[in-house]
C-alpha cells in the first residue's frame, strides 16, 4: 500500500484495487474516507502512525459504498482505532453483512475488467463492523469546516460523496473515476443503474470543486469542476452518436 500526500491535510492510500483517503483536521482528529479491501486494517494504521499520529486519532471511517474494495477493511480499522463507521442508510445493511449487496449490471465490455478486479481482491469474507452510523442526503459531518453528505445513487443504491466546500475538496467514491489512459474524469463503472449514475455525476459537477478525490485513478488536484463538466459534455456527445 502506498501513502501519497496530496495536500497538507490530505493523504491518499493506494491499494491494488482502489484507494482510500485520510483527512486531517488536527493531530488527534483524522477521518478515513473508505477503508480498502479486507486485510488492509493493519497497513492503514501503520500509515496513520507514519504521519506522526496515534491510531486513536482516526475518529471516523466514512464508507462511500458497500463494495469490498472500499468497505472491506472498515471493521479492522475500527477495531484497531476505536473509530466510528458511517455509511448511507441504503448501503449500511450490506456493509454490516445483514444482506448481500446487489451485483452490478455489467455491460459486455466491463465483464473482463470486473473479473480482473475481483481477482485482485482477497478471497476471504471481510470482517463486518458491529455498529454503523447511518447517513442520509444533506447531513453535515464535522470534517474540514463542515462536510456535506451527498446521496449519489447509481454505482450502488446508497453511494455517497463527501463535499468539503470550505476546502474545495470533493470525495466522489466510485461515482467518478480517473481514466487509466489519460487521467481525465470518467463516469464510474460496474454500476447498478447507469442513468442514476449520470444524474449523480451531473450533481457533483455542479459543485465546481477545486480538488476531486476519486475511488479509482489519480485525483484531480486543480480545477476539478472543469474536468467534471468536460466529462459530462464528452459523455453526452458519445451518447448522441
Amino acid at each position: 500500500m502506498d501513502a501519497v500526500e496530496l495536500l497538507p491535510r490530505l493523504v491518499m492510500l493506494r491499494f491494488p484495487v482502489g484507494q482510500a483517503y485520510v483527512w486531517r483536521d488536527g493531530p488527534d482528529a483524522l477521518t478515513l474516507i473508505d477503508a480498502g479491501p479486507a486485510g488492509s486494517g493493519a497497513r492503514i494504521v501503520e500509515a496513520v502512525t507514519s504521519l506522526g499520529t496515534r491510531p486513536e486519532a482516526v475518529r471516523r471511517i466514512v464508507v462511500t459504498h458497500f463494495h469490498e474494495d472500499h468497505a472491506g477493511g472498515a471493521a479492522e480499522v475500527a477495531a484497531l482505532t476505536g473509530a466510528e463507521v458511517l455509511a448511507h442508510r441504503l448501503d449500511a445493511p450490506h456493509v454490516r453483512g445483514d444482506v448481500p449487496g446487489p451485483p452490478p449490471m455489467l455491460e459486455d465490455w466491463e465483464r473482463p475488467l470486473h473479473r480482473r478486479a475481483l481477482s485482485l481482491l482477497p478471497p476471504d469474507e471481510p470482517e463486518r463492523p458491529s455498529r454503523i452510523t447511518e447517513l442520509s442526503d444533506g447531513g453535515v459531518l464535522d470534517i474540514g469546516g463542515g462536510a456535506q453528505v451527498l446521496h449519489v445513487p447509481g454505482h450502488t443504491r446508497g453511494s455517497i460523496a463527501l463535499h468539503l466546500p470550505d476546502e474545495g475538496v470533493l470525495f466522489t467514491g466510485d461515482t467518478v473515476a480517473a481514466s487509466p489512459t489519460d487521467g481525465v474524469p470518467i463516469p464510474g463503472v460496474f454500476n447498478l443503474d447507469r442513468g442514476q449514475l449520470m444524474a449523480s455525476c451531473a450533481r457533483l459537477a455542479g459543485l465546481d470543486p477545486e480538488v476531486a478525490c476519486f475511488g479509482h485513478g489519480d485525483p484531480a488536484l486543480k480545477d476539478a469542476g472543469a474536468g467534471l463538466r468536460a466529462m459530462l459534455e464528452a459523455t453526452g456527445r458519445d451518447a448522441g452518436r
